[in-house]
């Protein structure tokens, strides 16, 4: 029986002002798939009314908060807070990445120094989440999705097959990540291709589109053939290659 390795160690750092507590429960949920949460710490002033859908939950979930006075009306004491410490972790703790939870381009600088160390950086935000700090991150998931959420509009149920072939950005990403993949022979690992599209677009998530997972929204597309091939070791490798076109009607 082959060792396994340790859980992945993570610093989850959440910024109260920015980020809904209805998604608090899926997103520590979200994390576990990818490690461990050592570090559980949220950042506000918590002597306003608008944090108090925070307060229930920080008990049952055994997260720290962090008070944070507003000193200066227009100035987000809260950001500084969070990246001092975000800092003080990153050289001071023995972790494996973090999980920055905003929806602030603030924190956008501190996502890139903390992967310039090797980390990893995961982050959580709102649709609104300006793009240079979600390019910033390794991976990362839109709240809306997340379990126990408020529904959004982004949030629509699963996407008809007609819905997927007329959704030209999601076709070309898709077909640019298995050709990146693929071998001689034209076929892809479904795992090479999920890592070729989040380098490309890291809040890529086929939960958007109403599918649990990758392989199930790319055979919703019909444009791949998918085959399951086990390996010697037992495990189950999906492998994804572009079908031809279909050929013209012919002519009568």
């Amino acid at each position: 029986m082959e060792p396994t390795s340790p859980p992945r160690r993570f610093a989850v750092l959440i910024d109260a002002d920015n980020v809904s507590a209805t998604a608090l429960e899926g997103l520590l949920a979200e994390v576990a798939n990818y490690g461990v949460a050592m570090v559980k710490r949220i950042y506000g002033d918590w002597t306003l009314p608008n944090l108090k859908s925070w307060k229930e939950q920080l008990l049952e979930h055994a997260i720290q908060p962090i008070q944070q006075f507003r000193y200066t009306v227009g100035k987000n004491a809260t950001d500084s807070a969070l990246i001092i410490d975000a800092m003080d972790l990153l050289f001071r703790s023995k972790l494996d990445g973090f999980c920055l939870v905003s929806s602030d381009s603030d924190f956008t600088r501190l996502a890139s120094r903390i992967r310039e160390e090797g980390l990893m950086v995961i982050g959580f935000g709102e649709r609104k989440t300006p793009r240079a700090f979600v390019t910033a991150c390794d991976r990362f998931v839109h709240t809306d999705i997340l379990r126990g959420a408020a529904p959004e509009p982004e949030n629509a149920p699963k996407k008809t097959v007609m819905d997927l072939k007329h959704d030209r950005k999601l076709l070309d990403l898709l077909r640019w990540a298995v050709e990146a993949s693929e071998d001689e022979e034209g076929w892809a690992n479904l795992g090479a291709v999920g890592a070729k599209i989040m380098s490309q677009q890291p809040d890529f998530d086929s939960r958007s589109y109403g599918f649990a997972k990758l392989s199930s929204l790319v055979d919703a597309t019909k444009l791949f053939e998918i085959e399951r091939q086990t390996s010697h070791n037992g495990r189950v490798d999906i492998m994804l290659r572009e079908l031809p076109p279909p050929a013209p009607p012919r002519r009568r």
